[in-house]
């Protein structure tokens, strides 16, 4: 059973939190952690705050499931562009140009490795049927 957590509207660029978000994507929960605590980049503690919530709701959602028996992992995140706040600043000669602070939204789903290879493998009993 996956569980899904938020982020949104948080004042990075997309590109920067997406270099963060490769780091962990795919890993362990545990591993995923470790390199979140230790990541200088800006969006990293972000990151870790969020995967802590999405741990959080699938223990809410599985509340039968011991978590260390669990084998979480990261199944899936996703980092999108949000709103995009246009200021000017005062350039040469009268003009101004026009600065971009974006900010992004972050979309996080953790699963458990188990279920996971469990669905696979009747997946391909199945075909195997067929």
């Amino acid at each position: 059973m996956e569980a899904i957590a938020k982020l949104n509207n948080v004042p990075t660029s997309p590109r920067k939190m997406r270099l963060v978000a490769d780091l962990v994507r795919g890993e362990r929960v545990n591993n995923a952690l470790s390199i979140l605590k230790f990541e200088p980049r800006v969006g990293a503690a972000k990151l870790e705050k969020l995967l802590l919530s999405a741990i959080a709701n699938w223990q809410n959602k599985n509340e039968d499931v011991q978590l260390e028996e669990a084998d979480l992992f990261i199944k899936e995140i996703k980092v999108d562009s949000g709103k995009m706040l246009k200021r000017l600043r005062p350039a040469p000669q009268g003009r101004a140009h026009r600065i971009r602070k974006r900010s992004n939204h972050v979309t996080l789903v953790v699963d458990s490795l188990n279920e996971v290879v469990a669905e696979a493998a009747e997946s391909n009993e199945s075909d195997n049927k067929k």
